[in-house]
C-alpha cells in the first residue's frame, strides 16, 4: 500500500553541499517518516495475527499446545524474514521506476522492460491494483476494530459498544481525509515508534520467565508444524499469513522515502520490535494457554496500563488505516493516468507536496465499504479470515513481474531471474492457496471487491480503445485539413484556439464543428496532445514538445508522469520559453464533448457497452482534469455510438 504525506523527497538525503549532519538529519527524518506511515499496516499485525493462527492451529480441541505454539511462532518469524526481509527489502526495492514504487509502477516498468505486446502485463497490472482496492477496504475495518476490541479486556460492559465506536472512529477518519494528511502526518512516526518501542518492551518479561519460546528461531520448528498437522497446518498458514500483511507498502513507497531509510528502519526497528511481541505471545501462552483469547493485551497489566494500550492501539490502527486509504488515491491517479480508469476529481491538499491529494469519489465509496463491511463481520476473528487474499493474490502478481523486470529489464538469463524469484512465487502461491480456503468465511468479499474493479478497468480500457480506434475511422487527417485551410483561409479572428485531441494526427473533432458552424478561424491554431508516460515524472525540460507545421499550425504535445497531476497552463508557460507567444486571456480552449451511445454491433457485449457509458458519464470534466481556466473554454458536443 502506498501513502502521500508530507515527508522530505527522497533526492535530499544525497549529498547536498552542506555537510554529513545535514544528511544524516534528513535520513533521520525519512527513517522516522517511513516508520509512521510504511509500516502501520504490518506493525499493527500482531494484534491478531498470532491469536488467529494459534487458534487455527489448535483445531477442534481449542486448548494450543507447546508444539501448535511454537511451531506457529516459527512459520511467523520466517514469514517475516523470508517474504518481508528477503523478497521485498533485499530484492524489490531495486526494482525501482525512477525512483518509485509500488504495483502500477511494476506494470509500467515490465511494460517498458517487454516494449509492443504486453497486454499481459496490463493484466497483471489490473489485477493487483484491483485487489488492493479489497485491502483499502478491509485494512481500516480490521485494524480499528481489533484495536476497539482490547476494551473488553479492560472490562466487559464495554462489548456492546465495540462496533458503534470502531464505525464512529472511521466515519471520522474519512470525513478528514479532505483536510489533507500534513498535519496528522507529523505525528504519525514519533506514534509508531512508542507502539514498537512499547510492544517489544511488554515482551521481555514472559521470554524470560519462558526462554524455551526461542526454540522458534529454528526453522525445523515451522518445518516440523507443517510436516505433521497436514490440512490443519495448511489452514495455519492462511492466518500466519496475517503477520505479513503490509508488506507491499515497503515496495509502494518507495518515492515517498527512498529506499535505504525504508531498509534501515525494518532493520533496526521494525522486524526486531515485531519479533519480541510475537515471542512474548508465544511465552505467555505457554505459560497459561487460555491468554490465547487475547493474548496481545494480556502482555499489559490489567486495568489503567492496559487501558492506555487500548488507545495507543487504536492510534496505531488509525494510522495504518490512514496509510491504506492515502495508498488508494494514490493508485486511483497512477490508474487514471495509465487508461485504466475514468477522470476522476482530484483535490490537491498541499501547495508544497504533489503527492498530497485527495479524491471525494473514492473517499465516499471506501467509507461506504469500510462501514458495511464492520457492521457484516462485527468482530475481527470473522474479519482477519477475509484480509489474506487479496494481499495474498497483490503479491503472487509482484513476483511475477519482479521476473520480468529482473529478466527483460535487468537483463538477467531467464534461467537466473527464476531460480531467485521462484522460491518467493512458490511461497506466495502457497500461502494464496491456504487463504483460498477461507472463501466462504468471508474469503469472498475481497475476491468480489477485486472481481468488480477488475471489470471497470478493463472495461474502461477495452470501452477507450475501442472509441479511438472508431472515431479515428471518421475523422480527417490533420496535414490534410491544414493545407487545404493554408490555401483557402476562410474567415479569419483575433486571438489563439487551442485544440485538444487524443490522437494528433487527425484533425480535432472540435475544430472541424467550429469550421462547420462558425465558419471561422482563429489567427493561430495549436493542435494539444496531453501524454502519459511510463515514468512516474518527468523532467521539465521535456515537458513539453512544440513543432510548428504551417504559418498558422502548430503542435504541442505535454508529456506528464502517471504520477503527476497534468497542468496544461503552467506546462504551456513553458512553451514560451521554446519560443510561443502563449497569453491564456487571449486563448480559446476548444474541447469536444461526446454523448456515447451503445452501436447495433459493438466491440464489446451490450452489458459492458452500457457500463462503459455510464463510466464515461461519471468521469471528470477534462476542464477540471487538466485545470484549464472554465472562462477560456468552448466546448463542442458530439453523439458517437459504440
Amino acid at each position: 500500500m502506498t501513502s502521500d504525506v508530507a515527508v522530505p523527497a527522497p533526492e535530499t538525503v544525497a549529498a547536498n553541499g552542506h555537510g554529513d549532519a545535514h544528511t544524516t538529519a534528513r535520513f533521520g527524518a525519512l527513517t522516522l517518516g517511513s516508520i509512521g506511515v510504511v509500516y502501520g499496516d504490518i506493525g499493527t499485525s500482531p494484534l491478531y495475527a498470532f491469536r488467529e493462527a494459534v487458534m487455527a492451529a489448535s483445531g477442534a480441541e481449542g486448548v494450543p499446545t507447546p508444539a501448535a505454539v511454537l511451531g506457529v511462532l516459527s512459520l511467523i518469524l520466517w514469514a517475516l524474514i523470508v517474504v518481508v526481509t528477503l523478497k521485498y527489502v533485499v530484492i524489490l526495492l531495486r526494482a525501482d521506476n525512477n525512483g518509485e514504487g509500488g504495483t502500477l509502477a511494476l506494470m509500467a516498468l515490465a511494460q517498458r522492460a517487454v516494449g509492443t505486446g504486453g497486454t499481459a502485463i496490463v493484466l497483471l497490472g489490473i489485477i493487483s491494483g484491483a485487489l488492493f482496492y479489497g485491502d483499502a477496504v478491509i485494512t481500516p475495518a480490521l485494524s480499528v476494530l481489533s484495536a476497539i476490541e482490547g476494551m473488553k479486556d479492560v472490562t466487559l460492559t464495554f462489548e456492546p459498544y465495540v462496533v458503534p465506536l470502531t464505525i464512529v472512529i472511521l466515519v471520522c477518519l474519512f470525513a478528514v481525509q479532505s483536510r489533507g494528511t500534513a498535519r496528522v502526518a507529523a505525528f504519525f512516526g514519533p506514534i509508531m515508534c512508542v507502539w514498537f518501542a512499547v510492544i517489544a518492551a511488554a515482551a521481555i518479561h514472559p521470554i524470560i520467565q519462558q526462554p524455551q519460546v526461542l526454540y522458534a528461531l529454528n526453522p525445523l520448528y515451522a518445518v516440523s508444524f507443517m510436516l505433521h498437522h497436514g490440512i490443519i497446518g495448511f489452514v495455519t498458514l492462511g492466518a500466519v499469513f496475517l503477520a505479513v500483511t503490509g508488506a507491499e507498502a515497503l515496495y509502494a513507497d518507495l518515492g515517498h522515502f527512498g529506499k535505504r531509510p525504508i531498509q534501515f528502519a525494518w532493520l533496526s526497528i521494525v522486524l526486531p520490535s515485531l519479533a519480541l511481541n510475537y515471542l512474548g505471545q508465544g511465552a505467555l501462552v505457554l505459560s497459561d494457554p487460555g491468554a490465547i483469547v487475547s493474548p496481545f493485551f494480556q502482555l499489559f497489566p490489567q486495568g489503567f496500563v492496559r487501558g492506555c494500550m487500548v488507545v495507543l492501539a487504536t492510534m496505531a490502527t488509525v494510522i495504518a488505516s490512514q496509510a491504506v486509504i492515502t495508498g488508494a488515491y494514490s493508485l486511483t491517479r497512477q490508474a487514471i493516468q495509465l487508461g485504466l480508469l475514468p477522470r476522476f476529481e482530484i483535490r490537491h491538499t498541499s501547495e508544497a507536496h504533489s503527492g498530497q491529494i485527495f479524491i471525494p469519489r473514492i473517499n465516499q465509496l471506501l467509507l461506504v465499504a469500510v462501514v458495511l463491511l464492520v457492521l457484516l463481520f462485527r468482530s475481527s476473528s470473522a474479519l482477519a479470515s477475509a484480509y489474506g487474499i487479496s494481499v495474498t493474490g497483490t503479491m503472487v502478481v509482484t513476483a511475477l513481474m519482479g521476473f520480468v523486470v529482473i529478466w527483460k529489464g535487468w537483463r538477467w538469463s531467464a534461467l537466473g531471474a527464476g531460480a531467485l524469484i521462484a522460491p518467493f512465487l512458490f511461497l506466495d502461491l502457497t500461502f494464496l492457496t491456504a487463504n483460498l480456503l477461507k472463501v466462504f468465511e468471508g474469503g469472498w468479499v475481497p475476491l468480489a471487491l477485486g472481481a468488480l474493479m477488475i471489470i471497470l478497468m478493463y472495461t474502461w480500457r477495452r470501452g477507450s480503445r475501442l472509441l479511438f480506434e472508431k472515431s479515428r475511422k471518421l475523422e480527417f487527417p490533420l496535414a490534410d485539413l491544414v493545407a487545404m485551410l493554408e490555401k483557402r483561409p476562410p474567415q479569419r479572428v483575433p486571438g489563439t484556439a487551442v485544440f485538444l485531441t487524443s490522437d494528433p494526427l487527425s484533425a480535432p473533432t472540435a475544430l472541424m464543428h467550429s469550421l462547420k458552424h462558425y465558419k471561422v478561424l482563429h489567427e493561430k491554431n495549436v493542435i494539444l496532445t496531453i501524454e502519459t508516460a511510463q515514468t512516474p515524472r518527468i523532467d521539465p525540460a521535456e515537458r513539453v514538445k512544440l513543432e510548428q507545421i504551417s504559418p498558422t499550425f502548430s503542435k504541442v504535445t505535454l508529456k506528464f508522469g502517471f504520477m503527476e497531476s497534468p497542468n496544461v497552463p503552467k506546462a504551456l508557460a513553458i512553451a514560451r520559453k521554446l519560443g510561443w507567444q502563449f497569453d491564456i486571456m487571449s486563448t480559446s480552449f476548444f474541447l469536444s464533448r461526446r454523448a456515447l451511445k451503445p452501436a447495433v454491433h459493438s466491440g464489446m457485449p451490450r452489458w459492458q457497452d452500457r457500463l462503459f457509458i455510464s463510466l464515461s458519464r461519471s468521469a471528470n470534466d477534462a476542464t477540471d482534469y487538466f485545470q484549464i481556466p472554465s472562462g477560456r473554454v468552448v466546448e463542442v458536443g458530439t453523439q458517437v455510438t459504440i
